[in-house]
């Protein structure tokens, strides 16, 4: 709901789906605990122009709901991006629905590398966005369709051995606790800001191969078709991102040159790519750790690792500012925690950069 004001006259604008999951935390918690079959973690994402998200997103829904899916949709007018999991004896029919959509038609999944059978989301949500990754481009002589080459596990190993540049096209955070071998890291918090910088930092590089990668390839697709937009002549993304490479390099028996985790967008916050823990906890910047985990306190909820040792110390808090306020009024707890907060996320970022 959104309250305006327009000549001393107030009026309401809703923009209301038809159709949401209004339970409480707790509600979706205990019907978790109490599913007896497991699930399917996937992603997929599509460029394919939808005319009315609106009707995708109810018509979506609808269907999604009833076949127990779980997770985070983003439909637009440029296509679809989805983190979900699927009950595994719907799997067919949800497959079957995905398939006959035309929109959607031979769209590949990535399905999750460490699969242990249960829900990583605790509802389903599907939201109509503007793009379906936010990229902060204005450009309309852009054209996102044409993009680099794919590459494959093979290519992925063969171009790192070679010493090809090699960007990483995710947030920090995310390549704080895995990344490929010899891989560029941006010190940048979203996908909006690295389109804003990759051209010119590595404007040395258009005459040269390039390789990108992300999570699931949504965003190291994008980027390759805006380094090509701007000058780059041999620009090649990761098929798959990430999650195919793992599934690959298994499948073939391939040498692994992902270290660490994969940092994933639900409850687990990381799946297991490579045996290293290339990271160190946030807390006491001492233990080796490769773990997640956001501030119990709400009013900040602040993103960082965490040892085991930490996690029982600072009593699931990322300090003790955060403890203490938490039991203070709603207000009072977000006016220091604010500062506090701050202070955190300036030392975390500080950590990412060793």
């Amino acid at each position: 709901m959104q309250i305006d004001r327009l000549g001393g006259i107030f009026y309401i604008r809703l923009f209301m789906y038809k159709k949401v999951n209004t339970k409480s935390k707790e509600e979706l918690l205990k019907a978790l605990e109490k599913e007896n079959f497991r699930r399917k973690t996937l992603s997929f994402y599509k460029y394919v122009k939808i005319e009315n998200p609106k009707e995708m997103r109810d018509f979506l829904f609808d269907k999604f709901e009833s076949l127990g899916c779980l997770g985070r949709i983003y439909v637009a007018n440029e296509g679809i991006n989805a983190q979900m999991n699927v009950p595994e004896h719907n799997w067919d029919a949800y497959d079957s629905f995905i398939q006959n959509t035309k929109e959607f038609a031979g769209v590949p999944y990535k399905i999750a590398v460490e699969e242990k059978g249960k829900s990583s989301f605790l509802k389903l949500i599907i939201k109509v966005r503007q793009k379906i990754v936010a990229d902060g481009l204005d450009d309309s002589s852009f054209n996102p369709s044409d993009t680099g080459a794919y590459a494959t596990a093979e290519d992925v190993n063969n171009m790192i051995d070679r010493g090809v540049t090699v960007i990483d096209m995710r947030n920090m955070y995310e390549a704080a606790i895995g990344h490929f071998e010899n891989a560029k890291l941006m010190n940048v918090d979203t996908f909006r800001e690295q389109l804003a910088k990759v051209t010119a930092m590595f404007k040395d590089k258009k005459d040269e191969e390039v390789l990108l990668y992300c999570t699931g390839g949504i965003r190291c697709e994008k980027a390759s078709a805006w380094m090509k937009h701007n000058g780059f002549k041999n620009v090649k993304h990761i098929k798959g991102g990430i999650i195919d490479y793992a599934h690959q390099v298994k499948e073939k028996g391939l040498q692994n040159k992902f270290k660490g985790k994969n940092f994933v967008f639900d409850e687990r916050m990381g799946e297991r790519v490579g045996d290293e823990i290339i990271a160190t906890c946030q807390a006491c910047e001492k233990t080796k750790c490769d773990d997640y985990m956001h501030c119990k306190n709400t009013s900040c909820h602040v993103l960082f690792i965490c040892c085991e040792d930490c996690k029982i110390k600072l009593k699931g808090y990322c300090g003790k500012i955060c403890n203490i306020c938490d039991k203070f009024p709603k207000k009072v707890n977000q006016f220091f925690v604010g500062q506090s907060r701050q202070k955190h996320e300036n030392q975390f970022r500080k950590n990412y950069k060793k």
